[in-house]
């Protein structure tokens, strides 16, 4: 009866002990996982800044090509690329230039 109780006792030990290893190991696993984890959320924290700051650049860029859309197609755009580009002048119109020395 005796050696059948320190039996038990003993499987009770080793069972204990190796639900201990256990614990501990996915402990260890959880804590190196969870480490990884808060890495990469900082990392990705990061990159989000740096995509709102590169679409709020764009957002600007965007809103000053709209504004020169918009400019490029009024008269007086128009007139000032021909006259500065083409030479052009309206009919009757007298173009008084600076003589070069």
């Amino acid at each position: 009866m005796k050696a059948r109780y320190r039996t038990r006792r003993r499987e009770n030990r080793f069972g204990i002990l190796l639900a201990a290893i256990v614990v501990l190991l996915l402990t260890f696993v959880v804590s190196v996982r969870s480490i990884d984890l808060l890495r990469q959320v900082r990392e990705n924290e990061t990159r989000i800044e740096q995509l709102q700051s590169e679409m709020a650049k764009e957002e600007l860029r965007s809103t000053e090509i709209d504004e020169f859309v918009k400019e490029t197609q009024t008269r007086k755009y128009i007139e000032d690329i021909a006259r500065q580009k083409l030479g052009l002048v309206y009919p009757g119109e007298i173009i008084f230039e600076k003589k070069s020395n």
